[in-house]
């Protein structure tokens, strides 16, 4: 009789787990990266990992590989309802989403990466007509995160501005081919799923990207040579794009657990593709025998110089193609909030937690959970 009771109670509980497993809401999240892209491992992997600590067991994600949604195919799948959750790219759109276009414009500015993603979260929460593009493309914008600060990664090492000259470098934006075109390269605009077949096959000398890319991307078996020089960092992303219509169908309560889920998950990516692996692919280059080439002082004035006289540059691509009359204004206010950020991320010692917190307290707790995105 005690056994028979025991199994009923055991079957009793397994029960109860598995109707309330069967309550929560499941939304299937879409990174469009590889398992070893920090998008993917702690990005995403992260707001699998957070959204039901946050909704108390409510909410649960099931993960999309790339070869279900790759980044390309990522509007479609939000907006066809394949993926509730996606890892959005807004400059492959820039006509559909020009304020993220003008942040992407300023890329060569940046140099803190928590500072960069939690000035774009700011600006983009608080900016009107970000919240309308967002709303006519049929998504919710939750934070952006960013890269550590671009280098050279090229076949042959680069030191002086004249070893660059005739070069071609996968260009991940307009900003990179503006750089590149300066100093007398070719940039070349592919996909960075692209990038090893192009520099296998010899179709371009390098990249200017992440030096996570080495790992990531396997760039690591045909570098020869990296350099540091000012090229910014990116970070124009919409983490989290959740689809409208995923979001119309929650309530203001799941709406605030995934927004924090997604806060947390958003500082963790950061300090990860920033901070944490720019250190272990160096380590990976080192071992093997990639020469870190210290750049010609002359060569890192002049970069920095372009970096800095590029923001008229964006200003003036606003104007001309998105009609954005106020684009030096806009650029201002931007420039603002990545002073007041990196003076904060300086504070707390780049620490995610804490940049976490900040931004939820700075940002993300002042919004309506009620009405936003709607």
């Amino acid at each position: 009789m005690t056994r028979l009771k025991h199994t009923f109670a055991l079957a009793a509980a397994l029960g109860f787990a598995l109707g309330a497993g069967a309550d929560a809401r499941e939304l299937r999240i879409a990174s469009g990266a590889p398992p070893p892209h920090p998008a993917t491992s702690h990005l995403y992997s992260g707001l699998a990992e957070y959204l039901p600590e946050e909704s108390n067991g409510e909410l649960t994600a099931i993960m999309l590989g790339p070869e279900v949604v790759s980044l390309g195919q990522m509007k479609d799948a939000l907006q066809t309802g394949l993926a509730d959750v996606g890892n959005l790219l807004p400059l492959y759109f820039p006509a559909e989403l020009p304020n993220f276009a003008l942040a992407g414009e300023l890329s060569l500015s940046a140099k803190d990466p928590h500072a960069m993603g939690a000035a774009l979260t700011e600006y983009t929460v608080n900016c009107a007509s970000c919240q309308q593009e967002m709303s006519n493309f049929g998504i919710v914008f939750l934070g952006s995160g960013s890269s550590d600060p671009y280098v050279l990664l090229t076949k042959t090492p680069v030191k002086t501005a004249d070893d660059l000259k005739g070069m071609r470098l996968r260009s991940g934006g307009a900003p990179y081919s503006r750089w590149a075109e300066n100093f007398g390269a070719v940039p070349v605009s592919i996909s960075v799923l692209e990038t090893f077949e192009a520099m296998s096959q010899g179709t371009i000398d390098g990249s200017m990207a992440s030096i996570g890319d080495l790992l990531a991307f396997r760039l690591v078996e045909l570098t020869k040579g990296v350099t540091a020089v000012p090229l910014g960092t990116y970070f124009s992303t919409s983490n989290f794009a959740t689809a409208k219509a995923t979001w119309a169908d929650m309530s203001a309560e799941e709406r605030t657990a995934l927004a924090k889920a997604a806060n947390r998950a958003n500082a963790h990516f950061t300090q990860r593709w920033g901070y944490e692996f720019p250190g272990i692919a160096q380590k990976a280059a080192e071992d093997a025998g990639i020469e870190f080439v210290d750049a010609d002082p002359a060569f890192v004035e002049a970069a920095a110089a372009f970096d800095l006289a590029d923001r008229a540059t964006a200003a003036a691509i606003a104007k001309e193609r998105f009609a954005m009359e106020d684009a030096e204004a806009r650029v201002a206010e931007f420039i603002a909030l990545v002073a007041k950020w990196e003076k904060i991320s300086d504070e707390v010692n780049h620490d995610e937690a804490a940049m976490a917190a900040r931004v939820w307290d700075e940002v993300w707790s002042k919004v309506d959970w009620s009405t936003y995105g709607m």
